[in-house]
């Protein structure tokens, strides 16, 4: 393959257009889908392009571990942060970043929180802001932003609630989540500069995470902040590097995945009517409609995975050291691992996707992001009609994490 698609890999506009990503990397997956890359301004790594080969990596942690890479930034973004961090490429230390029983003790410190039977205690609270958020759509007179007035504050307000944060730190945690991610985009840099970027939104993160695990420890509440900030591992308290990014992967990417998931959904029943209908005729299925919104969106674009020792992946000679992007989205629309990969189902069964990622880095929230999204579609039936499109949806150049920016609808309440 030429170089061109080695930048496709890497351009944010590609990810910020469906058709444009599912044709590159529909043609990866059947030419070369374990592809050495070598795009302009970044290291060289492999791309893994099938669900069966993400599997089988994944389900080796010992042999390709977290810990290097985590996400594409281009060599002056390792380098600018490099410096900042003192010596690592990351801005932060995060659970996806660790291995082993390192790893599984960090996971175990939420791990009873997050079971569906501790997480169906929160429905009727979650329930609460779903109803709150589907009714404010009755005061906008049938036609809405989508993305920008319900699908990022609905999933935020949750996180929130869980963490007990006041409904007054809403506006900084959405510009924030937004930011986040936005390294790629213009309506969303902080600077000209990827890395300077990424240094300033997280040190904000930081400062404001440093202040509420201060306040948890002096004053422990029921809530995830005081769980986490008070945590012991192994008989220490927990670092707080540690807390900082536990509570950047809940309060951020809990966030970003979840909008991105529910307005996605939201596209693909509007463009999808017999689907719709569907699921209108039976809200039973609404679990079945959850998981391919899911796997729809694909709101994370990728994690990295470095090889511990020489391996073959689909026939490539993998090299101790090799770095491997596994592209979820991709996975996600193989054709080997779905039937009709590129049409929207509510009541495709089974349905394996890996939106979630793979064990054992398989995303710690993943039922909470159900029930959220089940309680909402719920409300939604109940009280919308009418649903179309009302002007071009638009995506976020995001390499990393996100999905749609803007999604223009109209609709009618029903009575």
């Amino acid at each position: 393959m030429d170089k061109g698609v080695d930048n496709a890999i890497v351009d944010p506009g590609i990810y910020a257009d469906p058709d444009a990503y599912h044709r590159c990397f529909h043609l990866l997956r059947r030419e070369d889908p374990v592809h050495y890359a070598q795009p302009d301004a970044y290291r060289p790594f492999w791309a893994v392009t099938k669900h069966a080969h993400i599997i089988e990596a994944q389900r080796q942690p010992a042999i390709f571990a977290s810990g290097g890479r985590v996400m594409l930034a281009t060599r002056e973004a390792e380098e600018r942060i490099a410096r900042h961090t003192g010596g690592s490429s990351r801005p932060y230390r995060g659970i996806t970043a660790l291995n082993g029983a390192e790893h599984t003790s960090l996971r175990n410190v939420t791990r009873e929180w997050f079971l569906p039977r501790s997480l169906n205690a929160l429905e009727a609270d979650i329930a609460s802001i779903a109803k709150r958020s589907i009714g404010s759509m009755a005061a906008l007179n049938g036609r809405c932003d989508f993305v920008e007035d319900i699908a990022l504050w609905y999933p935020l307000r949750v996180i929130l609630m869980i963490f007990g944060l006041p409904p007054e730190t809403e506006p900084m945690m959405l510009r924030l989540s937004k930011q986040i991610n936005g390294s790629q985009d213009p309506e969303l840099q902080k600077s000209a500069s990827e890395g300077e970027h990424m240094i300033q939104v997280v040190s904000e993160c930081f400062k404001f995470y440093a202040e509420v695990a201060a306040d948890r420890r002096r004053d422990p509440k029921n809530d995830l902040a005081s769980l986490i900030a008070n945590a012991i591992i192994e008989g220490a308290p927990i670092s707080d590097p540690d807390v900082f990014g536990y509570y950047l992967a809940i309060t951020v990417a809990g966030h970003d995945t979840t909008s991105a998931s529910t307005a996605a959904g939201v596209q693909a029943l509007v463009e999808n009517p017999q689907e719709l209908q569907k699921l209108r005729a039976n809200p039973a299925l609404i679990p079945s409609a959850v998981d391919e919104m899911v796997r729809w969106a694909a709101p994370v674009k990728h994690f990295f995975r470095r090889a511990t020792q020489d391996y073959v992946l689909g026939g490539k000679a993998i090299k101790a050291g090799d770095d491997l992007m596994m592209c979820y989205p991709s996975a996600c629309r193989d054709e080997e691992a779905f039937v009709d990969p590129f049409s929207f189902k509510v009541d495709r069964k089974p349905n394996a996707h890996l939106a979630f990622g793979f064990v054992p880095h398989v995303c710690m929230g993943q039922y909470l992001a159900k029930l959220e999204m089940s309680v909402f579609f719920r409300e939604l039936l109940a009280q919308v009609d009418d649903l179309q499109l009302d002007g071009a949806p638009e995506q976020s150049r995001t390499l990393f994490m996100g999905g749609l920016k803007h999604l223009p609808i109209r609709y009618r309440m029903r009575a």
